[in-house]
């Protein structure tokens, strides 16, 4: 299918599920999901809801809810408190699913008290390839997936966002600060906001992709590669350093293979993927 078919068979989906809540974050996927559901059924049909937390950065979470209420767009916060679950706080390799499910309970909820057909959720077709856990959850709870399902991939839809005039068509992709906590090590409220922090001034050198990577007493930092300069060098190697220290981190590294994303799930074998998802 081409992008113009890929959209028709999304706003037919769409149209079936007649009145929905979409599990928003005002990332790529869920913010296009959000803008042609509101076109599709009309704002009166569609509720935002998003989860706000430790683990999702709170400029985040204000750009966020702009973003839907200039849709037109009424937008729900919910609080999810997955960090009291401790098989999520555990930090293993089923922890989106656990993260998941704590959201998708809550919304199907929601759904119910008022009168809403389906959850949606941003998941992309990409993502049927991906080590994805939270997708897991989507199947218990009965979240349904329109990106997915009309076969529209990340690239799919950052260029009907750019169509769109979305603010996010060009953003890089932005999974919750516990994605960067190595596993195994405990999720906590502290090293949510040490990452928080860390990256938000590391975006004062002009860095836009990137991640800080949590390994207890390390921080390692990943960058493309050309943009080592801007973190090796001086003054903002020292500037680094002493940042990062205040914020609790003993040793600060920079990973000499580059940013890629979703690097800690190089740990697991494929077999370990597998028992996950």
């Amino acid at each position: 299918m081409n992008l113009k078919d890929k959209y028709n068979s999304l706003q037919k989906i769409l149209k079936k599920l007649d009145k929905v809540i979409v599990a928003y974050s005002g990332g790529v996927d869920s913010t296009l999901l959000l803008k042609v559901a509101a076109e599709t059924l009309g704002v009166e049909k569609v509720l935002a809801c998003i989860a706000e937390g430790p683990s999702l950065p709170q400029s985040q979470y204000f750009q966020a809810v702009e973003t839907a209420k200039k849709m037109g767009v009424k937008v729900q916060t919910v609080k999810p408190n997955e960090l009291a679950d401790v098989a999520y706080s555990a930090n293993k390799a089923d922890r989106c699913f656990h993260c998941k499910s704590h959201l998708y309970g809550i919304l199907a909820g929601i759904a119910r008290e008022q009168n809403f057909n389906s959850v949606i959720c941003g998941c992309n077709f990409d993502d049927k390839s991906d080590f994805r856990p939270g997708n897991r959850a989507a199947e218990v709870f009965g979240v349904r997936c329109p990106l997915m399902e009309a076969q529209l991939t990340k690239e799919d839809i950052r260029q009907l966002s750019r169509q769109l005039g979305l603010p996010t068509a060009d953003i890089p992709a932005s999974p919750c600060l516990a994605s960067r906590i190595s596993y195994g090590l405990e999720i906590t409220e502290q090293r949510l906001k040490q990452i928080e922090q860390a990256e938000k001034f590391l975006r004062t050198f002009g860095l836009v992709e990137f991640r800080v990577r949590h390994h207890d007493t390390i921080a390692r930092i990943e960058v493309h590669p050309e943009d080592f300069e801007k973190v090796t060098t001086e003054p903002n190697r020292g500037k680094i350093v002493r940042k990062l220290q205040e914020l609790g981190f003993k040793y600060v590294t920079v990973d000499l293979q580059g940013f890629r994303s979703g690097s800690l799930n190089e740990l697991f074998s494929e077999d370990q993927k597998q028992r996950s998802l």
